[in-house]
C-alpha cells in the first residue's frame, strides 16, 4: 500500500516538477527556445514510436489475439523503445530526459552486440555448428554398437 501511495505522489507531482523544470530552462536559454525544445522532444518521440514502436506494437496485439502476452517473446528491447517514445511524446524537460536515458540502453545493446550467454558451472561447453569440427582419433576406441547397415 506504501508504494502505490509514492507512486500516486510522485504522478502527481511530476506536473510541478516539470513546470519548475520549464521555468529553469526558460529563464537561462528564453522561453521560445526552451518551447522549441519542449517541441523537437515531442517530434522526436512521435518519430521513435513510428519507426521502432510500431513493430513492437504489433507483435503485442498479435500475441493478445492469440490469447495473451505468453505468445509474445520478451526480448525487452522493443519495450524500452515504446517506453522511451512514451516519455519523449510527453511534454516536458523530465520525462524527455527520462526518455532519453531509456532510449540509450538499447541503442547501447545495438552497438555492442547480443550479450554473451552465462557460462555454466556443470562442465558443459556450448559451441555453435560452425565452432566445432569432428577430428577422429585412432587411439580411442569406437564405443559406439556396430550397425551393420553402415
Amino acid at each position: 500500500m506504501i508504494v502505490a501511495k509514492w507512486l500516486l505522489l510522485s504522478v502527481l507531482a511530476l506536473p510541478l516538477a516539470e513546470a519548475v523544470a520549464f521555468i529553469a530552462v526558460a529563464a537561462a536559454l528564453g522561453f521560445f527556445q526552451a518551447l522549441g525544445l519542449l517541441i523537437l522532444g515531442t517530434v522526436a518521440g512521435v518519430m521513435v514510436l513510428r519507426h521502432a514502436g510500431g513493430n513492437h506494437i504489433a507483435r503485442v496485439r498479435t500475441a493478445m489475439a492469440q490469447g495473451g502476452l505468453t505468445a509474445l517473446q520478451a526480448d525487452g528491447t522493443g519495450g524500452l523503445i515504446l517506453l522511451a517514445g512514451i516519455l519523449l511524446v510527453i511534454p516536458g524537460f523530465i520525462t524527455d530526459a527520462l526518455g532519453l536515458l531509456v532510449l540509450t540502453v538499447p541503442l547501447w545493446r545495438m552497438l555492442t552486440g547480443p550479450p554473451a550467454p552465462p557460462a555454466r558451472t556443470d562442465g558443459i561447453v556450448d559451441l555453435e555448428p560452425e565452432q566445432w569440427r569432428r577430428v577422429d582419433d585412432p587411439a580411442l576406441s569406437d564405443r559406439r554398437p556396430k550397425d551393420p547397415q553402415r
